[in-house]
């Protein structure tokens, strides 16, 4: 059987992604053409390497086994590939960083902003999903790096903290709520919210924190994507909890109000990577970048934050 490089790297991404859509967008191709690799890709195994289980897709035995073997030898194809570089004394290569949908859009633009400036041959991949999806992703070494909510357990891999989250109240720009302190979980159940869709690691985080004060919430919508759920509060249409951080333009724009919850809350957020991962020079860049992030980050005084259970 040979192997064309560039459709195992489809492969990956229709697994990583669970979608023949979503690998297109990510690839820069056709629909058609991610199809088309894939079915090469199997005529060559003569084995089906994919099936569809509703809406997304999923390696076989023989996928899962192809991108084990194949996974290794397009690493070490890359690894060769950054060597080369730093003999030019270039930071170059392809990094895949996995991370969720609130610190992919208020946490790390900037971190990743200056890397792209300070090493433009360096290929930034980001993929967004929730905790699990991403650690799975980087135990299977389909992911470099991971961003993800605290704890993580996994022999095979290394965990280091990044940052503490600190989750808000947020409400309408209305005088009822303009000066509050705080706000507690049996007050917020007693008006109608909008949280995040079940499933995701931040609605979980909600869901514990209601449910440890014996509170009932009133939920009147779900929806996955924060943006929504900002617009839907400042309308008026009922009250949400929020990273503090995504809320930071509203509130100084004045459309949006943020208090603290009581009893307090927020998740950890952490780097998980493998353990046998070899440190390429565009990884240590990566590496080195969240880590003046997280000192930027920590509390005063605090250093380096402790691994742990979002609190």
């Amino acid at each position: 059987m040979e192997l064309n490089l560039a459709h195992v790297r489809t492969l990956q991404a229709v697994v990583s992604h669970g979608s023949f859509s979503r690998a297109a967008e990510r690839l820069h191709l056709s629909q058609p053409a991610v199809s088309l690799h894939i079915r090469h890709l199997e005529q060559g195994a003569g084995l089906r390497l994919l099936e569809r289980v509703g809406k997304r897709a999923f390696p076989t035995t023989a996928g899962e086994i192809l991108l084990e073997h194949a996974g290794r030898a397009l690493g070490e194809l890359e690894a060769a590939h950054q060597a080369l570089e730093r003999l030019r004394g270039v930071v170059a290569g392809r990094l895949r960083l996995g991370t969720g949908a609130t610190a992919s859009t208020y946490l790390l633009p900037p971190l990743l902003r200056r890397l792209h400036a300070r090493h433009p041959a360096l290929e930034l991949v980001v993929v967004t999903g929730n905790s699990a999806e991403i650690v799975a992703a980087v135990a299977g070494n389909q992911l470099d790096l991971g961003i993800v909510t605290l704890p993580v357990s996994g022999r095979q891999l290394a965990v280091s903290p990044l940052c503490v989250d600190r989750l808000v109240a947020i409400a309408p720009s209305g005088r009822e709520w303009r000066g509050r302190r705080s706000i507690t979980a049996t007050e917020m159940a007693s008006h109608p919210l909008i949280l995040y869709e079940r499933g995701g690691t931040i609605r979980r985080v909600i869901d514990e924190w209601l449910r440890r004060s014996r509170a009932a919430p009133r939920v009147a919508m779900e929806l996955g994507n924060a943006e929504a759920i900002k617009k839907l509060v400042e309308a008026g249409l009922g009250l949400s909890v929020s990273s503090a951080m995504a809320v930071k333009a509203e509130v100084r724009a004045g459309t949006l109000v943020a208090f603290p919850l009581d009893p307090p809350l927020s998740r950890r957020l952490g780097i998980v990577r493998r353990r046998d991962k070899p440190q390429s020079p565009a990884l240590g860049v990566l590496l080195s970048a969240l880590d003046k992030l997280a000192a930027a980050r920590a509390p005063r005084g605090a250093g380096r934050l402790p691994g742990g259970a979002a609190s």
